[in-house]
């Protein structure tokens, strides 16, 4: 019997990962063995006098957060700075730009996804988007990055959003606690970075992103329930190679095109972004190691692992990692 998702009431969800078959999850634990600081949310970096106290965040609601927020906030109130993916002013000036500028969404002169997708795709497509309340005559004009990143909230959470009137999360409650405390709040990156993720794609890799999330869009409160487990076990890189061994499955594509698929994705999401972050996460960090504090960084989890995350990127840039909060 599917179980309620912790983050919200009405959604239900399977834990796909708990149920895959045994040779299929010793393939995910091996890739995980293999991959460096591949488990675990919360790590604490030193160089010199300068302390980076950094949570892997989920950008969702759940209770099972507050913990986490609770341990945090004497930390966060005697932090230099809260580092996050976009701060109060990184928000604000792509909220705004998304309202005064709907060509950034929407496609207004060039052939419609029906247009340029198959009939099966479209009919796909146009189906999970109608779940996620969105007509289809909408669709047809918006661009291939915004469809992927909707194809990727589940119709659950997307109520959620609509419910509470913003994307809830450990990051917006982090953010929460330092306003209180007089903390600074300081974006990793620029405002328009969502916006420019995926420039200079031709047009072939746009719609092949939209093929790549649909398996995983048809079962989206499945795999918001698994990625959410996932998350609070620990188990970080294990859900980026549930999501490609579940696309080798079902994706209808072969090994060779959902690697390439999955490695561009990781390549402009995450890979890209994180060496983008070590600068200002090590300039604020001696910073405020010159007022004796340390920084907060709270950034989404998946940016942790691999040889390429955040946490081997800035090892290799002399940064002594252990694992949880500073003692």
């Amino acid at each position: 019997m599917p179980a309620p998702t912790q983050d919200h009431p009405d959604c239900v969800g399977r834990d796909l990962l708990a149920e895959l078959p045994a040779d299929r999850r010793a393939e995910i634990d091996a890739a995980v063995a293999a991959t460096p600081y591949a488990q675990g949310t919360r790590w604490t970096t030193t160089r010199g006098d300068a302390r980076i106290e950094i949570i892997g965040t989920y950008h969702f609601d759940d209770p099972r957060h507050d913990p986490v927020i609770a341990e945090l906030t004497p930390v966060i109130a005697g932090a230099g700075a809260l580092m996050v993916e976009a701060g109060p002013e990184e928000e604000a000036r792509i909220t705004q730009a998304l309202k005064s500028e709907p060509d950034l969404m929407i496609d207004p002169t060039g052939p419609t996804l029906p247009e340029r997708l198959d009939a099966q795709d479209w009919k796909q497509l146009s189906q999970a988007m109608a779940d996620r309340g969105i007509p289809a005559i909408m669709v047809s004009r918006m661009r291939p990055w915004y469809v992927s990143m909707m194809l990727g909230i589940s119709p659950c959470m997307i109520d959620q959003i609509k419910t509470a009137g913003a994307v809830e999360g450990l990051d917006r409650d982090l953010m929460a606690v330092a306003e209180a405390a007089g903390t600074p709040v300081h974006g990793l990156e620029p405002w328009d970075t969502v916006l420019t993720l995926f420039a200079g794609l031709t047009p072939e890799q746009e719609l092949d992103m939209i093929r790549g999330a649909l398996p995983g869009a048809i079962l989206a409160d499945d795999y918001a329930h698994t990625t959410i487990e996932a998350y609070f076990r620990g188990d970080i890189w294990a859900i980026w190679q549930f999501m490609r061994l579940d696309a080798e499955e079902n994706s209808g594509l072969d090994r060779a095109e959902v690697d390439r698929q999955i490695a561009l994705a990781e390549e402009r999401m995450m890979v890209a972004r994180n060496a983008a972050w070590i600068a200002p996460l090590t300039q604020a960090a001696d910073e405020a190691a010159a007022q004796g504090k340390p920084i907060v960084a709270a950034f989404g989890a998946l940016h942790l692992p691999g040889d390429k995350g955040v946490l081997r990127l800035l090892e290799r840039d002399g940064w002594t990692i252990t694992k949880g909060p500073a003692p």
